[in-house]
């Protein structure tokens, strides 16, 4: 110990040995009592000052005290009584020895240190003299001291007589009562005494000062508090837990919560292991699980760097028998503290050898088990190390670790409840979302759906829908809340959607009926209406006049991507969220050069926690703006300019829609005259365009549809009538188009009646049929597969 005070330092003898066995601090002292200068012994083996046996057994406690025969440097024996403390790895390793040189000098009967009278103060107190070196003690002190007799520590100062760097910092504050004459109270948490456990100290220090006013020494009067310290330590670290564990809703991040909040606080090492689930459900029972039980590594944290305590590592199961620590607290359901002090740890462990060997290696002396239990369900067990920390688990240790698990395990039962949901919800989603999106005429599309990484999964969805005259539906929502409700919910909504968009309606028209029915599924809830709300974007894009129509319903507009200009975001009027009812929707139609691309998208991929919307829009159009020439790579640039890349904090759906167009070669439109007897030459001229067309084998069956059509035209409906073909090279459609409203009905006719098998036939001569509403009208129409009749 190097002097700090400019003191004598020759009073006491100091030397350190190294955990090798080598001298590695050489005082002036220790020169003075055995004859050699540092040079002479720094750097060589300690034994070689022993006089008698070279190897004396030092026992492994912190601190030892007793008698050596050490050797002159003129070859004489010397014989003194040493005080050894052993260092912690922190402070270097080893052993710092002293012994003081002037126990036997005579005193000074006048001196004011010596006529205080210490022995019958139930405080320990001491006396340490101007040099600071302890002239004398009562007896409450000598048993802080560990039981030793003040002569023979006399002499010694209070850093040689504690050896370690707390009662360096303590004779700091010594020095500075003795150079100021004011007294100083310190507060200490120190391992003193022959148990080797620490204890917090109160030390209330004053001057000694002789009849002139003149500081003479200090008097040191010591208080163990450590009962208090301790329950404050606890009542701080059960505070600390509250706080540190259960940020997240991960059930790995949780449980390294708790093992990161007992180290070191409570335990050296902590290992949380959970029951694993394929091998145990832990939602059949409330009781014990039944050995031996499958334990998984969750978590675990050490205080040396690599965790080289770890059996175990993170993520990897094992099994545990009921004579396991671990087992037996899951039988029990109850904390089992083993330690070396019981005799219990080997008998313990001695069902897994590697372990065993592995607690031998470190120098564990205690360990302690406590089962993860919340409302009444075992989630696992909390394993708690010391081989470093000296003392065996208390009963008040085991209480604060029981506590501060009981809070870890019910935010792992949350964790693992939102799990199972999110897990639910997200396999719900999937299920209802579109897997594919469908290859039509009139768009190219592609599209991204992102679950929150956070918080429960929403009800965002979107689809592509392929409507009648080889036009198409692009739909994007956002079902306002987040969970199974909310996925449930979606694939209603879009099943509603579906339903709505085969009858053909405007967009205005369909968000309206939509409205309709997320307020009757609000109205049926066992909460009362407005309980859901949602959001909608629905356009309907036509290849042949490349007119779009739009309309929402408290969604955001989309943005558009002209082939030769800037995204631009679509002014669209406001239209009210689904659920409110009572408000009418507005619709815009566009024209969109061919190559267009339309972006549509719900809010969480343009809000963020550190932006606003607007910055997100900015933030899209420039990822648009690098224009690229497939859509997938550009819905992958979308999400890694937008979202972070530790995943969204709300779910975020994208679809990308490049526009086509439909040559006018594709299309032939007649006008269809009122009178029946002209029907043959309109047949006539549909024939000739499919020759034209290369479509002959599909003539036969084109003139049977077209026939039947445009009769029921000209018997139920009322002119003008126009008869359109389209065909894309897989699809022929028949259009015809009259002025009356009254929607057709298919229906079989009796045996007796001479008309009503005109639709039938059409039914089973095509792919598909069905009717549309204009402003001025209906359209009739029936969809061939042109390769099916290839």
């Amino acid at each position: 110990m190097r002097p700090v005070y400019p003191f004598d330092d020759a009073v006491t003898a100091r030397a350190v040995v190294d955990d090798r066995g080598v001298l590695v601090e050489w005082n002036e002292g220790a020169r003075r009592l055995l004859g050699w200068t540092p040079g002479e012994v720094l750097g060589s083996p300690a034994a070689h000052l022993l006089a008698g046996d070279p190897r004396p057994d030092f026992p492994r406690e912190r601190r030892w005290d007793g008698t050596l025969t050490l050797r002159h440097r003129d070859g004489r024996a010397v014989t003194v009584w040493v005080l050894a403390n052993r260092r912690s790895p922190e402070e270097g390793g080893g052993l710092f020895l002293v012994t003081p040189l002037e126990n036997d000098a005579p005193r000074d009967p006048d001196d004011p240190l010596s006529r205080i009278d210490l022995m019958q103060s139930p405080c320990a107190t001491a006396v340490y003299d101007e040099r600071l070196r302890l002239h004398g003690m009562n007896a409450a002190m000598a048993e802080v001291f560990g039981g030793m007799p003040a002569e023979r520590l006399r002499g010694l100062r209070h850093s040689e007589i504690g050896g370690h760097r707390q009662s360096e910092d303590f004779e700091r504050h010594m020095h500075r009562v003795l150079t100021t004459g004011r007294e100083d109270d310190v507060r200490t948490y120190v391992p003193i005494g022959v148990d080797g456990r620490a204890h917090a100290w109160l030390a209330r220090m004053s001057p000694v000062t002789d009849p002139q006013g003149r500081v003479r020494g200090v008097c040191v009067a010591v208080h163990d508090f450590t009962e208090q310290y301790q329950a404050r330590e606890r009542l701080q670290l059960v505070n600390e837990a509250s706080v540190r564990i259960g940020t997240t809703l991960d059930v790995t991040r949780t449980a390294q919560e708790l093992a990161d909040v007992c180290v070191p606080a409570l335990a050296d090492f902590v290992g949380v292991d959970l029951l694993d689930t394929a091998a145990y459900d832990n939602k059949s029972s409330t009781g014990p699980p039944p050995m031996p039980v499958a334990l998984r590594r969750a978590a675990h944290t050490s205080i040396t760097p690599g965790t080289p305590e770890a059996v175990l590592a993170v993520g990897r199961t094992e099994v545990y028998p009921a004579t396991s620590p671990q087992g037996a607290s899951l039988v029990t359901q109850h904390s089992v503290v083993l330690s070396e002090e019981t005799g219990d740890l080997d008998k313990w462990l001695s069902w897994d050898p590697v372990r065993s060997l592995r607690v031998r290696e470190l120098g564990v002396h205690s360990t302690m088990s406590v089962p993860i239990r919340a409302r009444g369900v075992t989630l696992g067990v909390a394993v708690f190390v010391r081989f470093e920390r000296p003392g065996s688990f208390t009963p008040d240790d085991v209480l604060l670790a029981e506590e501060v698990t009981a809070h870890a395990a019910v935010c792992i039962d949350n964790a693992q409840r939102y799990s199972r949901e999110r897990e639910t919800a997200l396999a719900l989603q999937r299920s209802l979302l579109p897997r594919t999106l469908p290859r039509t005429a009139a768009v190219e599309a592609a599209s991204r759906y992102l679950p929150a990484v956070r918080g429960g999964t929403g009800g965002d969805w979107f689809d592509v829908i392929p409507l009648s005259g080889m036009r198409v539906a692009l739909v994007v929502g956002d079902v306002f809340g987040r969970g199974v409700q909310a996925s449930a919910i979606m694939g209603s909504l879009r099943t509603a959607v579906r339903t709505l968009a085969d009858i053909d309606l405007a967009p205005e028209e369909l968000l309206t009926h939509l409205d309709d029915v997320v307020a009757r599924m609000s109205a049926g809830g066992e909460d009362g209406p407005g309980e859901i709300s949602a959001s909608c974007l629905y356009a309907v894009y036509d290849p042949i006049s490349r007119r779009c129509t739009l309309a929402r319903a408290g969604h955001p507009s989309p943005v558009l991507l002209p082939p030769d200009g800037p995204p631009r975001r679509v002014e669209l009027p406001w239209g009210p969220p689904l659920g409110v009812g009572g408000l009418p929707f507005e619709s815009v139609e566009l024209v969109l050069p061919e190559d267009s691309v339309l972006a549509f998208f719900t809010d969480g991929l343009l809000e963020g926690r550190e932006r606003d919307v607007d910055t997100g829009h900015r933030l899209l159009c420039e990822a648009l703006a690098a224009r690229s020439g497939s859509l997938e790579e550009t819905c992958d640039h979308i999400l890694r300019t937008l979202l972070p890349a530790d995943g969204a904090y709300d779910d975020a759906a994208l679809l990308l829609a490049r526009t086509r167009g439909l040559p006018s070669s594709q299309v032939a439109t007649w006008e269809v005259p009122t009178d029946p007897s002209l029907v043959a030459p309109v047949r006539r001229q549909v024939v000739e365009q499919l020759g034209v067309w290369g479509l002959d084998e599909a003539a036969f069956t084109t003139e049977l549809v077209v026939s039947e059509l445009v009769t029921n035209a000209l018997r139920y409906g009322t002119p003008p009538i126009r008869l359109r073909l389209i065909h894309n090279g897989t699809h022929l459609i028949c259009e015809v188009y009259d002025t009356t409203h009254a929607a057709p009905h298919l229906r079989r006719a009796k045996t007796w009646d001479e008309g009503g098998r005109g639709l039938l036939l059409v039914a089973q001569l095509t792919r598909r049929w069905g009717s549309r509403q204009t402003t001025e009208g209906k359209t009739i129409w029936a969809e061939l597969s042109l390769r099916d009749e290839g």
